[in-house]
């Protein structure tokens, strides 16, 4: 992984270049950034910058995961064949995973183990891993690498065991740390780190990044992008996905009139059932891009309402219905409540949980979100 291969983030890829050029790399960095925006193929290259010099050995060592000064520690749960989980066990299966998708989520790696429903934790045993490995010289370059990925996934143990060496390394080691958000991590680990926050990538980045790979018209390119609202991973799947926008329209249209005729139809809950075992039936993968899909339609829908039409890319007139007439259900007293629970159920799917039932209670509940009434209007009658 090169820093020109990164989508985006170039005022940190500028940055990073930098200080190993100049020799002033901290020993423990935290990188920060939400699913898809890129931390772990950024401390991949920052890795790879550091460690090879132009060494075209090196750099192929790098390219394939294999070299002997890189050393990786990730979550990991107990499967059928391994009970006392601890990177090791997992070495070339990582290697595979990242290879194939970088930018992949720990949902996406928890599956690739076949361990989807478990929990991955970084364990006290790669705790005393790095520890042995921090005391012995580096092998081939000038330094050791240690990435930590998802490292607010250590439980306390492992905490404890490492805050010593992140505070203290040997002048030739260094830490890349990443996580997705600061919330879960101690500050005595916080304390110890140099830390680098990663924004949600362009629009712009990731349309022409979907126009190169999968040379997709700039129309699709730019409903991917915004759909993606600055996820590669994201835009990944959406452009891979074998289901139609359109057939995203039609199951969201028909949801949106089922749930609306709800309150005074209490008939329309057979409606809510037959279509909530159709989207149960879909497949996992393809649930959780129809909620995304409904994400940013009703985001769209708020935006309509507040008269902000140039943000407006979505078009569903070809199915006879129309965001203008739609959008006035949607506005600040139910938009952040219709996202929690969108949100919850992606957590769930994710979870492989009933799907039946998830849909049928979301589909509940949104029959009541969109009836709300904004604040605005309800002062306004009194």
């Amino acid at each position: 992984m090169n820093f020109n291969e990164i989508i985006g983030q170039d005022f940190l890829k500028e940055y990073f270049q930098k200080i190993i050029d100049y020799e002033r790399v901290p020993h423990t960095q935290l990188f920060v950034g939400k699913e898809g925006v890129g931390t772990l193929p950024m401390a991949w290259a920052f890795a790879k910058y550091l460690l090879c010099n132009k060494n075209d050995n090196c750099n192929y060592k790098i390219k394939k995961l294999i070299h002997p000064d890189l050393h990786f520690i990730y979550p990991t749960a107990t499967t059928s064949k391994v009970k006392k989980p601890d990177s090791k066990s997992f070495i070339q299966k990582w290697r595979n995973f990242m290879l194939e998708n970088p930018y992949g989520s720990l949902f996406d790696w928890m599956k690739y183990l076949e361990v989807e429903n478990k929990q991955g934790f970084i364990r006290v045993i790669d705790a005393e891993d790095i520890i042995k490995k921090v005391s012995i010289k580096p092998y081939e370059a000038d330094y050791k690498v240690f990435i930590i990925w998802q490292v607010e996934k250590m439980n306390t143990e492992t905490v404890n065991k490492l805050l010593k060496i992140l505070e203290e390394p040997p002048k030739d080691t260094k830490f890349i740390l990443t996580a997705e958000t600061t919330d879960n991590i101690l500050p005595t680990i916080l304390s110890r780190c140099q830390i680098h926050h990663f924004h949600p990538i362009s629009i712009i980045k990731i349309k022409n990044e979907l126009i190169k790979r999968f040379q997709l018209d700039a129309d699709q390119a730019v409903k991917i992008a915004h759909q993606a609202n600055g996820n590669w991973l994201r835009a990944l799947r959406l452009a891979e996905h074998n289901v139609s926008d359109n057939d995203f329209q039609l199951y969201f249209i028909r949801w949106v009139r089922i749930a609306f005729s709800a309150k005074n139809n209490k008939k329309s809950i057979n409606e809510l059932i037959k279509w909530s075992e159709e989207i149960a039936a879909l497949g996992r993968e393809t649930q959780k891009q129809f909620l995304e899909f409904a994400l940013e339609s009703f985001r769209q829908a708020m935006l309509l309402n507040y008269q902000t039409k140039d943000l407006v890319y979505f078009d569903f007139s070809k199915n006879n219905f129309h965001l203008n007439n739609f959008a006035p259900y949607i506005h600040s007293a139910n938009i952040e409540k219709i996202y929690e629970e969108i949100n919850k159920t992606i957590y769930y799917v994710e979870r492989n949980a009933n799907a039946k039932l998830l849909f049928l209670e979301l589909s509940i509940k949104l029959t009541k979100l969109i009836h709300l009434k904004e604040k605005t209007q309800l002062i306004d009658k009194l």
